[in-house]
């Protein structure tokens, strides 16, 4: 594994979906280059950084977040947008090798997508009994969910010296 490349992106309110005040979503550009196995890779990463709960397949086409966890999703191939943020939020192409983290209450949704696109997603520990909320909920009690949801130990690939540690201490109210 290499050193990937992040990018940090703190997204406001869109409609009813809240995002994270206070944490940015966490674009990693291609964490697993050798697309050999990448579902083995993630997977052991985020097992090795107690990341748990693991799943695979694709995301949701409808805007969603999760109110009482934080979510990484490793790609494991193909392609696809992925609007964050909620209606009108950022729209970000992602393919296989790259992850993006999620802080709670972070929206979702896929826009498009190639035919063999698929994710592994996980959670941190503690956190793998996640809900799944839309722009139906009451936003109201969903921040309060998000206020209390705890910082994970590890970054999902690079464990407790990774570049989530370091974004997300330093954007913690």
């Amino acid at each position: 594994m290499k050193d990937p490349d992040v990018t940090p992106l703190l997204l406001q309110p869109k409609g009813n979906i809240p995002n994270n005040p206070t944490l940015p979503l966490l674009l990693y550009r291609q964490v697993f280059p050798d697309e050999l196995d990448l579902e083995a890779q993630f997977k052991e990463a985020f097992r090795k950084n107690n990341w748990g709960g693991s799943w695979t397949n694709g995301v949701f086409g409808y805007h969603h977040y999760h109110s009482n966890a934080h979510e990484v999703l490793g790609v494991l191939a193909g392609a696809a947008t992925i609007q964050f943020g909620g209606s009108g939020g950022e729209e970000i192409e992602v393919k296989a090798g790259d992850m993006v983290v999620l802080p709670a209450g972070t929206g979702h949704c896929r826009q498009r997508a190639s035919p063999d696109f698929k994710v592994v997603g996980a959670y941190p520990k503690g956190q793998e009994r996640y809900d799944i909320c839309t722009e139906a909920d009451d936003m109201t009690e969903k921040m309060e969910n998000i206020r209390q949801v705890s910082l994970p130990e590890a970054d999902p690939v690079n464990g407790e010296n990774g570049l989530l540690v370091q974004h997300w201490k330093t954007n913690q109210v």
